[in-house]
């Protein structure tokens, strides 16, 4: 029988992290599911038909991360992938409106979350027998290039791809893998009004093509697939027909 792999998403309750948790899934994953709403999680749970762990989670609060990581451990002894996904954003807001309190939010969530979720994740990576595991961050494209009025939630994902990096050269030699995926446009009821129409760089408010989020999740799935000798440290999944590559 092969050892049974356990994979952790956060955000998993929705969107990128639901489509992500179930194609875990599938690939024979035992998932724990972090997220706010529990009954949304309790959701993809049921959808995933398989092993899984509901583990109600506040990114934002360092004791709620510790906790989560704490109970995957009793529970399963070991952590074979982390996909740090869980994010939001302050879409819309001119820099100069942004409330400090949001702004620290939104880093809160995007990136001191994400840097607490790895350093979790490499403790027990580390530490168990096999040894290493993989941490996949959910970058966006933003991490590229920005949209008007997401000065926050671009500084945060900006950041994500330097931790990325680091965390990549730092464990490397605990046989501990990191990359990063970076999605443009997919379709999720966060992205509804994408399909209404977007404030683009040059004052126009433009319709924009999304991607089914499935793809998103399979991508996801096949980064966890590979051997701890091999990593995609960045991919870039997009709708083909999104404002983003040259002048879109």
């Amino acid at each position: 029988m092969p050892a049974q792999k356990i994979a952790l998403v956060t955000g998993a309750g929705s969107g990128i992290g639901r489509a992500a948790a179930l194609a875990l899934a599938r690939e024979g994953f035992t998932v724990v599911l972090a997220g706010r709403r529990r009954e949304k999680l309790d959701a993809v749970a049921k959808e995933a038909g398989g092993a899984t762990l509901v583990v109600p989670t506040d990114i934002k609060e360092p004791a709620a991360i510790r906790a989560l990581f704490a109970k995957t451990k009793d529970a399963f002894g070991r952590l074979d992938l982390l996909f740090n996904n869980a994010g939001i954003s302050t879409r819309g807001t001119p820099i100069e409106e942004i409330p400090l309190e949001r702004w620290q939010a939104v880093v809160a969530t995007n990136l001191t979350g994400v840097f607490l979720c790895t350093q979790e994740a490499i403790k027990i990576m580390k530490a168990q027998d096999p040894r290493g595991g993989r941490i996949i961050n959910n970058g966006s494209i933003s991490a590229h290039t920005p949209r008007p009025g997401t000065a926050a939630y671009t500084a945060t994902k900006h950041a994500v791809t330097g931790l990325t990096k680091q965390t990549a050269l730092d464990c490397r030699n605990y046989d501990i893998c990191c990359g990063q995926i970076d999605i443009g446009n997919a379709a999720t009821p966060l992205t509804e009004k994408m399909a209404e129409g977007m404030l683009q760089a040059d004052g126009r408010t433009m319709p924009e093509a999304r991607m089914n989020v499935e793809d998103v999740g399979r991508a996801v799935a096949y980064m966890a697939s590979l051997p701890l000798d091999a990593n995609v440290l960045f991919m870039t999944v997009m709708a083909n027909k999104m404002p983003f590559v040259g002048r879109g």
